[in-house]
């Protein structure tokens, strides 16, 4: 059953959504996956930082259509709202490194991540309202803090795709670089030099 590849390298844990046949769509059950993999990572000392990335061309093509017309998820204990809470929660440095396709969640996703490297042909889009659904992962209130209210409401409301560099413009990615994972890895493994403590306790008071 294909959903995400997890790589230990020295004090980094390199998750990576593999599903690139569906362009790495996420499924209820990838959900709840990627729910306890981060959890286990929260509570793990050996681990100081976390890449999320993807198998494949795209980054992800955000919610899985079909999966969710068929196992809607409707409570709070739903997995999604798990992986989003884990997101949300995570004490420890979150890296995320972009390419091809950031569609939805795969773009909301982003604002609960500290540092974001995206590949130059990387695309992203918040294409909610054009299915007819409203933002989760509280990206209306985390988009409109981080680029201000008439901005927000544009990528929102036309649900337009926009560019790395626009991305990086407005403050959703870091760096813009010809090779995102590299480049992620690289940060990731300088700040799992520091000491752990202090870095979880800035990411505390700066988030």
């Amino acid at each position: 059953f294909p959903s995400h590849d997890t790589d230990v390298r020295g004090q980094v844990l390199l998750v990576q959504f593999n599903r690139p046949e569906k362009m790495n769509a996420l499924t209820r059950d990838m959900y709840g996956d990627l729910a306890r993999t981060l959890h286990e990572a929260a509570g793990d000392f050996a681990i100081r930082t976390v890449v999320l990335s993807s198998v494949g061309d795209h980054f992800t093509a955000g919610n899985d259509i079909q999966d969710f017309i068929s196992n809607p998820p409707n409570s709070e204990d739903s997995t999604v709202a798990a992986f989003l809470g884990a997101l949300l929660e995570f004490p420890k440095p979150l890296i995320a490194a972009v390419k091809g396709n950031a569609v939805g969640v795969g773009t909301t996703m982003l604002l609960h991540c500290d540092l974001v490297y995206s590949s130059n042909a990387a695309q992203y889009s918040l294409p909610f309202t054009s299915l007819g659904l409203v933002p989760e992962a509280g990206s209306t209130l985390l988009l409109q803090n981080l680029v201000g209210y008439q901005r927000a409401a544009k990528l929102f409301f036309t649900g337009e795709r926009f560019t790395p560099e626009y991305a990086r413009e407005i403050g959703l990615v870091t760096d813009v670089v010809e090779d995102p994972l590299h480049e992620a890895l690289l940060v990731a493994e300088r700040i799992a030099q520091q000491p752990p403590q202090a870095i979880i306790n800035t990411k505390a008071l700066i988030s």
